[in-house]
């Protein structure tokens, strides 16, 4: 379990970077990315940065890799921002817990439709 000061550095590099991506990034292969939430280690020296991303597996798997080309970016212009002795090291991975829930919300409602038609 993380302790308070990694969750509240994990909190301003999720909303920072969140920011960043938005403004900062001008690719046009980025999709619509969310970034879910990060993962920082004990000594704040690398994080897990988990990215959701609107589209099809094509488009997911170019945004990731526009990301991972701009790591070193964002890693600087975190580290402008976020005053740290040690700016994290960034790692991204794609979190498809909203495809998941998807799935499943389609999955009920289709149960339900088969229920009050039956």
């Amino acid at each position: 379990m993380q302790g308070k000061r990694t969750e509240r550095v994990a909190s301003l590099l999720q909303m920072e970077l969140g920011s960043l991506i938005l403004e900062r990034i001008k690719d046009p292969r980025l999709g619509f990315v969310t970034v879910m939430h990060v993962k920082i280690t004990p000594d704040l020296k690398s994080a897990v940065v988990f990215i959701s991303v609107m589209g099809d597996k094509k488009k997911k798997e170019e945004t990731l890799k526009v990301l991972e080309r701009a790591a070193g970016f964002l890693q600087h212009e975190v580290g402008v921002a976020i005053k740290m002795r040690y700016t994290p090291k960034l790692q991204f991975e794609l979190d498809d817990s909203l495809d998941k829930d998807f799935e499943i919300g389609q999955v009920i409602r289709k149960i339900e439709e088969k229920d009050q038609a039956g």
